[in-house]
């Protein structure tokens, strides 16, 4: 498998049985998306939205996700964001990085302190005005 460079969305009640590589898929009703990692390792990545996991923007074409996905459990421990569908890859955090992330119980408070160098739109909004909450 390649590297993923954009994402399609659909939306679904559930995931299919077999996951395309370049579509998340966004179950509203289970409050989850669903997407294979786009490094092209092949796991099945699974976000969940919520007020402490992720949030999601439809912008009425595309979608966006914040905070970034990390998949340390993962080997290839791949680091994106998805912005308007575009995969912008970031760098590889140290273990000591990841275990604070996980005991912070919020990907948001760890995340937040790359705001400044992620290529990402500056407050954390759209360019339409939407905010990057749920």
């Amino acid at each position: 498998m390649s590297r993923t460079q954009t994402f399609r969305h659909a939306f679904v009640d559930h995931a299919p049985d077999r996951l395309e590589a370049d579509v998340l898929y966004i179950s509203l009703p289970y409050k989850t998306m669903i997407h294979l990692c786009p490094c092209g390792c092949g796991h099945e990545v699974v976000t969940p939205l919520s007020p402490t996991g992720w949030a999601l923007i439809f912008d009425g074409e595309t979608v966006s996700l914040y905070p970034s996905v990390g998949n340390w459990s993962f080997a290839c421990q791949s680091h994106y964001w998805i912005d308007q569908g575009r995969v912008r890859w970031s760098w590889k955090w140290s273990e000591e990085r990841i275990a604070r992330a996980r005991a912070s119980r919020s990907l948001r408070v760890v995340d937040d302190e790359d705001e400044a160098t992620q290529p990402r739109r500056g407050n954390g909004s759209s360019s339409d005005g939407h905010s990057w909450e749920a």
